[in-house]
């Protein structure tokens, strides 16, 4: 099995944050016992955590216990730094792929790295994107929006057509999720703003035309199976077809441009699953487990051998061979 969704979180000093930004740049805090221990902006505990994290052994010793042959990494959210001024933001992301570099290292036929970038400053990203490939990654990672920038906003697009005529995949991650303070219990932002976001991302591609100005080569994944996407393609198809405002900037069917599009296969129940192969079609999606969150999937590829309607190919297109297309690694 290939997971081309798990996060890092390297060994962040508080010094090394404080330098950057006292109260947002992110670090970590690691317990006495060296396994467990919080992500932590400024002084206030942010998420806890366990090693596997920051300890690409440990992580490793996960992979061989679920069966996962390769591991794709990439930063948590919360490391993006797109609310600070892009040199310092472009500066805090080179380091951060050097140090998702360091935490594959050890480990070169287990896991493997997206970058990030500096979504602040298009020549900026996508001079960082590429010498991140030259590194060693196999592709970037960016969150849905930077700022009150969608995926359509012109300088997100120039970003994304450097990534399709340089052949670097993308995987786009919620983040900063939408909430006007309703939300204040359960994990509701991440249970119903973060899939808003995603399927955000994904029709403002659509939309607004952007996926017609995009070459058809770029490789652009989804986290999360593509959040409410899937779901509610059918009520904007509707609104397509009865809403002049609707198709202003988009000349085919919305429904007709998924296949232009991945997702990972984070649904968590065969019918959810069942719905998004149908949409994207099984080879549009691959196993991203979202590990090492308590909101991953805790058996690895257990919803995908579960679902007997994708067949033997379906299941092997999911677990390995489309990641391996995906990202360009040999078989």
């Amino acid at each position: 099995m290939i997971d081309i969704h798990s996060h890092f979180f390297p060994r962040i000093s508080q010094a090394e944050a404080r330098a950057v930004d006292a109260e947002r740049a992110p670090w970590l805090a690691v317990d006495a016992d060296g396994k467990t221990g919080q992500i932590m902006l400024g002084d206030k505990p942010f998420r806890p955590v366990h090693d596997e994290l920051w300890d690409s052994d440990a992580r490793v010793r996960g992979l061989d216990a679920a069966g996962i042959a390769l591991q794709i990494v990439c930063a948590t959210p919360v490391m993006f730094g797109y609310a600070w001024e892009a040199p310092r933001a472009a500066d805090w992301a080179t380091r951060m792929n050097e140090k998702a570099a360091a935490y594959c290292a050890p480990h070169p036929t287990r896991l493997r790295w997206l970058s990030q970038v500096a979504l602040q400053d298009v020549p900026l990203a996508t001079a960082e994107a590429a010498r991140a490939m030259k590194a060693g990654a196999v592709g970037v990672q960016i969150g849905n929006h930077m700022g009150q920038k969608d995926l359509d906003h012109p300088d997100m697009v120039d970003f994304l057509i450097f990534c399709a005529d340089k052949a670097i995949p993308v995987f786009v991650h919620p983040w900063d999720m939408m909430t006007d303070g309703r939300m204040k219990k359960w994990m509701m932002p991440w249970l119903v703003a973060m899939p808003a976001e995603t399927q955000l991302g994904m029709l403002s591609l659509i939309l607004s035309g952007a996926l017609e100005r995009i070459p058809k080569s770029l490789k652009i994944c989804f986290a999360h199976g593509g959040g409410s996407f899937a779901y509610t393609l059918g009520r904007v198809d509707n609104a397509w077809k009865h809403r002049d405002i609707v198709r202003q900037d988009c000349p085919e069917l919305p429904s007709s441009y998924a296949r232009r599009l991945y997702t990972d296969s984070a649904v968590f129940d065969p019918g959810a699953l069942k719905l998004l192969t149908d949409v994207m079609g099984s080879d549009r999606v691959m196993l991203g487990t979202d590990a090492p969150f308590p909101l991953g999937e805790q058996q690895p590829g257990s919803l995908v051998r579960a679902c007997d309607f994708l067949g033997a190919e379906g299941q092997r297109r999911i677990l390995d061979g489309n990641a391996r297309a995906f990202f360009g690694l040999a078989a």
